[in-house]
C-alpha cells in the first residue's frame, strides 16, 4: 500500500505577533515545528505501513526551511520527503495550497490514500484536505478518529461528528483528515535521526508540477483585509459564600439576573 501524508511547517504560536499598524501577522525566525496535528497524520501513515507491509512518504508545501521538519518525519521512519518549494506558491491561500499539493500528488504518481492532520494550527482553516480531495476528484473523511480495516480497495473509518461517530467506507484511493483521538505518536530513536540526516529530499518547483502561477500564490482567490490579535477576555469573578450549598445559590442567582438560564 502507499501511503501519502501531507504536512505543513507551522511557527512556534507563542511567538507570532500581530503588527495591526501594518496590517500583517509577524511570524518568528526560527525554522518552525510540524503541526500538531499531522504528527498525528504521521503517525497512522506509519501504522498504515506497518500494517500493509506498504510504502509512506511525506509531502509539504514549503521553503527551504521547510526542510527541517520533512526530516523530523523522516526521523520516525518514514521513507520519502517530498518538499514543493518555488517563490510562485508563497503567500498561497488554502485552496491554492490544495491545488499545489494535488498536482504534487499527481506528479508522485499512484498512492492508495492520502493522509493529513485535521487543520493547521496557524491558520485553523481545515480546508486543505478536503480542497486536495476535490482536486483530485476522490473520495474523503475528514476528522476521522480511528482507521478501522483497509485494503483491497476499500477503508472503513470513524468520523468524528458533535453526536459520536459516523462509520463510512471509502472506495480508494482517498484522503482522510485524523484527529488526534486517533493514535499517540511515537518519539524518533538516535538511529532514525542519523539516518534521517543522510537522506535527500525531493524538491519540486512549479515548473516541475505543471503549473503557471494562476490560482495560486500572490493570484490567490482570498485577500487579507484585516488582521487584528483576539479580543482580549474579560476578567473572570470569584463566587464565594459560607459553604458549597451558599456559593451555588449565588452562583444560580448570578446567573438567571444575567438571563444565562
Amino acid at each position: 500500500m502507499n501511503i501519502v501524508v501531507l504536512v505543513k511547517q507551522v511557527p512556534e504560536i507563542a511567538l507570532i505577533k500581530v503588527d495591526t499598524a501594518a496590517n500583517r501577522v509577524e511570524l518568528p525566525q526560527g525554522p518552525g515545528v510540524v503541526n500538531p496535528f499531522d504528527e498525528f497524520a504521521v503517525e497512522e501513515g506509519l501504522r498504515l505501513k506497518e500494517r500493509t507491509d506498504g510504502k509512506c512518504v511525506v509531502m509539504s508545501v514549503g521553503t527551504e526551511r521547510t526542510e527541517s521538519a520533512l526530516r523530523d518525519c523522516l526521523a520516525l521512519g518514514v521513507d520519502e520527503a517530498y518538499l514543493l518549494c518555488d517563490e510562485q506558491f508563497n503567500d498561497s491561500d488554502q485552496q491554492a495550497l490544495a491545488k499545489i499539493l494535488a498536482a504534487g500528488l499527481k506528479k508522485l504518481g499512484a498512492f492508495d490514500v492520502v493522509l493529513a492532520g485535521k487543520q493547521a494550527v496557524d491558520s485553523d482553516a481545515a480546508q486543505v484536505p478536503g480542497a486536495v480531495a476535490a482536486n483530485l476528484d476522490v473520495p474523503q473523511a475528514l476528522f476521522v478518529k480511528k482507521v478501522e480495516a483497509i485494503g483491497d480497495g476499500k477503508a472503513v473509518v470513524y468520523r468524528t461528528t458533535e453526536d459520536g461517530y459516523d462509520v463510512v467506507e471509502l472506495t480508494l484511493p482517498a484522503v482522510i483528515s485524523v484527529v488526534k483521538e486517533i493514535n499517540e505518536p511515537r518519539l524518533p530513536s538516535l538511529k532514525g535521526k542519523m539516518a534521517a540526516k543522510k537522506k535527500t529530499i525531493v524538491r519540486w518547483s512549479a515548473a516541475d508540477l505543471g503549473l503557471d502561477g494562476s490560482g495560486i500564490g500572490v493570484n490567490s482567490t482570498t485577500k487579507t483585509v484585516k488582521v487584528a490579535p483576539p479580543q482580549s477576555r474579560p476578567k473572570g469573578e470569584l463566587v464565594e459564600g459560607e459553604s458549597p450549598d451558599d456559593i451555588a445559590d449565588k452562583l444560580f442567582e448570578k446567573l438567571r439576573n444575567n438571563q444565562i438560564i
